[in-house]
């Protein structure tokens, strides 16, 4: 079933390289290229701080889930998925059934690091957000790596040197 639909589902946390490598591979692939949190934005007319903020987190999951399900219906895409996305069982079996998931590994330096001047995501407002960061990775990890067809560690690689991973990936599928 998953190369029915030669989808490309990016899955991972937050600051990964998942939309950068996602609109990359689309590119190289003649694929479209999808967001799910761009996509949440522009069907709600809010930023994701706000639905957070107004809807809570919940509530956000809850239009999460609404955009994943109508773009996996789609053929041919890349999706960048939001780093939580994976926590809502639904979502993870409307991935798993319409593509080949690949689950871009980071570790929390590296996410803290790439996140560090980053104001708008609303799980890392706070004060420690190392320890906030590793906090979501521990409740995470498991799920994105039990979900995953492949996994890249997105700490030792370049962007260019993921890509070329995905590539070969796509190739045995």
């Amino acid at each position: 079933m998953v190369n029915q639909s030669n989808n490309i589902f990016l899955i991972g946390p937050m600051g990964a390289g998942k939309t950068t490598i996602g609109k990359k591979i689309a590119s190289k692939t003649s694929r479209k290229f999808f967001d799910s949190d761009y996509e949440i934005k522009k069907t709600t007319g809010a930023d994701i701080p706000l639905i957070f903020e107004i809807e809570g987190e919940a509530g956000f999951r809850e239009r999460e889930t609404k955009i994943i399900s109508e773009l996996v219906l789609l053929r041919n895409i890349v999706l960048s998925t939001g780093g939580g996305t994976i926590l809502i069982q639904k979502n993870r079996e409307l991935l798993t059934d319409n593509g080949i998931i690949i689950y871009l590994k980071s570790s929390a330096e590296k996410i803290f690091n790439r996140t560090s001047s980053d104001k708008i995501r609303p799980l890392l407002q706070g004060d420690n957000r190392l320890s906030k960061i590793k906090e979501i990775l521990f409740e995470r990890e498991p799920i994105y790596s039990s979900v995953a067809n492949e996994t890249i560690n997105t700490d030792i690689l370049s962007t260019q040197e993921i890509i070329r991973e995905i590539l070969k990936i796509i190739e045995k599928t």
